[in-house]
């Protein structure tokens, strides 16, 4: 399975290679949640670690210099998701792993939309985002009360 995705990256963009991180995120914060089901706390740990341990590279590669308030909006992401996947791992909590899933998803769906966009209008691109993820609302809460993350490109 390593070598088909490594093919499947070849020749693949700068945005193509952000959002399949994304989806390694997605793929490693849902393997906690099955590890969360097994009532297994090393491998929970292992799936939360490789998740965190991509959060801090996409961190890492941030350019504010560049980037701008865009940038500063992606740090301010990552570090809002980095501290839920912490709390969701400590509680081992399904439902707080869900809802960082949710807020991963959402920023993942904007960075394919610029994937989709970069070709047509690279120049005009540009991605804002509006604010951080909100914090996990514990149970007690209604799904249907829960402020969505907006992000727009």
């Amino acid at each position: 399975m390593g070598s088909y995705r490594q093919h499947a990256l070849d020749g693949a963009s700068a945005v193509d290679l952000v959002v399949a991180l994304y989806d390694g995120i997605v793929r490693f914060l849902y393997e906690a949640m099955r590890a969360v089901d097994r009532g297994d706390a090393e491998a929970r740990r292992v799936a939360v670690k490789r998740a965190l341990d991509i959060i801090i590279h996409l961190q890492a590669r941030l350019r504010m210099d560049v980037g701008g308030t865009p940038a500063k909006a992606l740090a301010e992401f990552y570090a809002a998701i980095f501290a839920q996947i912490v709390q969701a791992s400590q509680s081992a909590s399904n439902a707080r792993f869900s809802h960082a899933i949710d807020c991963v998803k959402n920023v993942r769906e904007a960075w394919r939309q610029v994937a989709l966009d970069a070709g047509a209008n690279m120049g005009a691109l540009r991605l804002t985002l509006s604010k951080t993820p909100a914090p996990y609302e514990e149970e007690s809460a209604s799904p249907a009360s829960a402020k969505p993350v907006n992000w727009t490109v």
